[in-house]
């Protein structure tokens, strides 16, 4: 299927690594102009080359800059003043009791996952407005709706991400700008990957085994019972970025392999 984005112009923070990386690669793949973004200039030069590997014709650039600041921000939108589609990806997490979360903590929980959105959506969106085209959508996650015990600065911030992404569209009636989010379940990305890596060798199980038992306690309404692949976040990320997704606007759109138990 084309996806209609030849020459699209889209930035994805976050996206050397992880479901941001897959998010660009896909994106590459259909044609469209892609701006990778991370804080270390190396991790991103590094995932340019991995993009023109898999696809040597991609136009793809990066940006360095740390977007869980103002100042990195605005960094970003200096260099790249104007954006078809914005996929506000770049996000943190971090288990941790509830009562141990520092009030630093918090903020800069809020500061990198929400205001990062915040700030550049604030940037991008009168340019989409005046084109009357454009696509923006916040990579939340099922923690939004599941808030996990374990970390509930991170299913906090990504809830607020909901509101911001449906409060954005309702801005956009009219016009050809969509606003979504998209919910991922639990994703084998670059850091969960490692987390679980450690937590398997500290409890002497295979990562398959680990697999398996977290499943059955901490997920069992996951109806595919095992990690999602960052590409098959993906796929539906860049479904939504689409012109033929038109239809879509205002939504959370669900790609959590079915752990969220409800039909609402």
């Amino acid at each position: 299927m084309d996806l209609e984005l030849k020459n699209k112009v889209a930035l994805v923070t976050g996206s050397t690594a992880g479901i941001g990386f897959a998010i660009a690669t896909r994106l590459a793949r259909e044609g469209a102009k892609v701006w990778v973004s991370g804080r270390k200039q190396g991790r991103v030069d590094k995932a340019i080359a991995a993009l023109k590997e898999d696809s040597p014709q991609a136009k793809v650039h990066g940006i360095a800059a740390d977007l869980g600041t103002a100042k990195g921000c605005a960094k970003v939108v200096r260099q790249l003043p104007q954006v078809d589609i914005l996929v506000n990806n770049v996000g943190i997490f971090e288990p941790k009791p509830f009562a141990k979360i520092s009030d630093a903590e918090w903020e800069k929980f809020f500061a990198v996952n929400v205001l990062s959105g915040v700030r550049l959506s604030r940037a991008y969106l009168k340019g989409m407005k005046k084109k009357n085209w454009g696509r923006i959508i916040f990579i939340s996650s099922e923690s939004a709706l599941q808030i996990p015990a374990e970390m509930i600065h991170y299913g906090t911030t990504k809830t607020a991400q909901l509101a911001v992404a449906r409060g954005l569209a309702e801005t956009c009636a009219g016009t050809a700008v969509t606003v979504n989010s998209v919910l991922p379940g639990p994703t084998a990305s670059e850091g969960v990957s490692e987390f679980v890596g450690q937590l398997a060798k500290e409890k002497k199980m295979s990562s398959k085994e680990f697999e398996k038992d977290f499943f059955k306690s901490a997920r069992p309404t996951s109806i595919l019972q095992r990690f999602l692949e960052p590409e098959e976040i993906a796929n539906v990320v860049a479904f939504v970025c689409s012109p033929l997704a038109v239809a879509i606007n205002g939504a959370s759109v669900r790609a959590d392999g079915g752990v969220i138990k409800s039909i609402a």
